[in-house]
């Protein structure tokens, strides 16, 4: 470690008088490992990592970083600290895992407010006390904190019926770059007050500050569910998708797979349409049933699965396309339009699934030329296509973010050059390098 990136042992002192800290020779071997996925290959690590238990612990620590001009990488548990751009140079790593309680949960109102470090799956345990859950589906759900998944605008098949992060959330803390801790939205449903700096910062990468409060609108549990599996030809499923879309029909979940997803599902190697219906259950067995009329007008294959194959399923799926247990898998996210999105599976030779009412999916990539090419074809129909997870080394060869062809990127620096002046928080791992 260059002598550039280190502190003395009285800055090492000053850390740990306001919060717990780990030097880095201190930190468990799989933590660095995470960490490491995240910075540039030529990058320093962090000396040290913080974890301050409170609010008020995370500014001051911010307040010495800003006032030292100390680079911060953020994170909760690290599940998807690698995703995006490699973050360079890094002096110091700030983890909120010990902000992790619920604050108050109003049963009645269908809110809940918690502090970003709890994990995802222990925040829907004491929801489901009260017949209730946040309806969002993110990678690796058992790790994820709350503040990631903001941060990541990480969700999956269920915005089709509920929307993306963005659409859940109705207030939060954070604390700024210079470590003033500001809020915005409130604990209720109808808050109008203010700007709508969660939208901002939902899926900025932890560039634009740290997040520490949250309250989301929260959902009863539905009493039954069924999933029924279509599958066949691009056509008929281009035609399937179609008849669905205009008809009356409310799937909780609309999603295309590739054959080779709908192989490793134990299903045949065709594309596959996922419909999940989530209601009552006379309303969910009719459902069922009209989507597998549709499927047998248009010569599909169609498969009803309830109760334990229907939960076999939805547990499965997301392990097809996040199992990176050794760090080696290039995963991304692709946005198309969604007339676009039979065509754009039907293109992808490996394991992907697009949610079809929106455009937006995860596709798992064995080289780069590929990629390459879709990406090429996604952005010349007005689409994305964005790194998430892959080893340094190719994010160090191929830019995560892709060409900006909507010319926001001088705005987004702007918008970062007010929040993050010094450029302390996560600097390179946005778009442009922001």
């Amino acid at each position: 470690m260059s002598e550039d990136s280190s502190l003395n042992s009285t800055e090492i002192e000053k850390l740990s008088n306001i919060a717990e800290t780990c030097i880095w020779e201190q930190i468990a071997t799989e933590d660095k490992a995470r960490i490491d996925q995240a910075i540039a290959p030529d990058t320093s690590p962090p000396v040290a990592i913080v974890y301050p238990k409170t609010t008020q612990e995370l500014a001051e620590v911010m307040t010495l970083a800003s006032d030292r001009s100390w680079q911060v990488l953020p994170c909760g548990n690290g599940s998807k600290i690698s995703w995006g751009g490699l973050v360079h140079p890094v002096k110091i790593a700030i983890a909120t895992t010990k902000l992790n309680h619920l604050i108050e949960h109003a049963i009645g109102d269908l809110t809940v407010t918690v502090e970003a470090g709890i994990k995802f799956s222990d925040l829907q345990k004491q929801l489901a006390t009260a017949n209730q859950f946040l309806p969002l589906d993110p990678a690796y759900p058992e790790t994820a904190t709350i503040g990631g998944i903001i941060a990541t605008a990480d969700t999956g098949s269920l915005r089709h019926r509920y929307g993306g992060v963005r659409d859940l959330l109705i207030g939060f803390s954070f604390v700024r770059a210079d470590g003033k801790i500001a809020k915005a939205g409130g604990r209720v449903v109808k808050n109008v007050a203010g700007y709508d700096l969660m939208k901002l910062f939902t899926g900025s990468y932890g560039t634009l500050g740290i997040i520490s409060q949250v309250t989301f609108r929260v959902y009863p549990l539905p009493p039954a569910s069924t999933t029924v599996l279509l599958s066949g030809e691009k056509e008929g499923i281009d035609q399937a998708l179609r008849a669905v879309v205009a008809s009356a029909l409310t799937p909780t979940s609309l999603d295309l797979i590739s054959p080779n997803l709908s192989t490793q599902l134990g299903f045949a190697k065709q594309m596959g349409l996922i419909l999940r219906f989530q209601s009552i259950p006379a309303s969910v067995q009719q459902q069922a049933a009209i989507t597998l009329e549709i499927s047998q007008k248009l010569g599909l294959k169609g498969l009803n699965l309830e109760s334990q194959d229907e939960a076999n399923l939805w547990h499965r799926l997301p392990q097809q396309i996040w199992n990176n247990a050794d760090g080696t898998a290039t995963i991304a996210k692709i946005g198309v339009k969604p007339a676009k999105a039979v065509e754009a599976i039907a293109s992808h030779a490996s394991i992907g699934l697009i949610h079809a009412g929106k455009g937006i999916g995860l596709l798992r990539f064995t080289d780069a030329e590929r990629l390459s090419t879709m990406r090429d074809n996604c952005e010349n129909q007005g689409g994305f296509l964005t790194l998430l997870e892959a080893p340094a080394t190719v994010k160090h060869k191929i830019d995560a973010w892709g060409s900006d062809r909507s010319n926001s990127i001088n705005l987004m620096r702007i918008i970062k050059q007010k929040f993050d002046p010094q450029h302390l928080l996560n600097p390179h791992r946005f778009i442009g390098g922001i």
